[in-house]
């Protein structure tokens, strides 16, 4: 299953978004959302990227990989021994849920409304 999407969670976007676009030339566009302001950011390749502004105690990467049936995909975590962060729910492009390992370790499954 293919990482699709790389999103940065920081308490700093402004900050982020400059280093990003100094060190690697990535680009980014201001998306307003209904839980404020999301950075999608252009990587190239076939993995998007965004940034989030938001409490976390320090920056981190979430991957995003892609899944066949969400509700399924994040049962199955769970039945292995994973936590559910974030069940699964429903934005305007597919649906995502967020687990996490027993050590800690997060990662966002994502199904899109329309195939590749």
């Amino acid at each position: 299953m293919p990482i699709v999407h790389l999103e940065l969670h920081t308490p700093d976007l402004p900050a982020a978004r400059a280093f990003y676009a100094e060190l690697f030339g990535w680009r980014s566009e201001r998306v307003e959302t209904d839980h404020g302001s999301y950075l999608a950011l252009g990587p190239g390749g076939q993995v998007g990227g965004g940034i989030v502004e938001c409490g976390v105690a320090r920056p981190l990467w979430l991957p995003y990989v892609e899944v066949e049936g969400i509700a399924e995909a994040t049962e199955r975590a769970r039945s292995l021994g994973g936590a559910v962060v974030l069940g699964p729910r429903e934005g305007p492009a597919g649906w995502r849920s967020v687990i996490s390992t027993e050590a800690g370790a997060q990662v966002a499954l994502w199904q899109p409304k329309e195939s590749r």
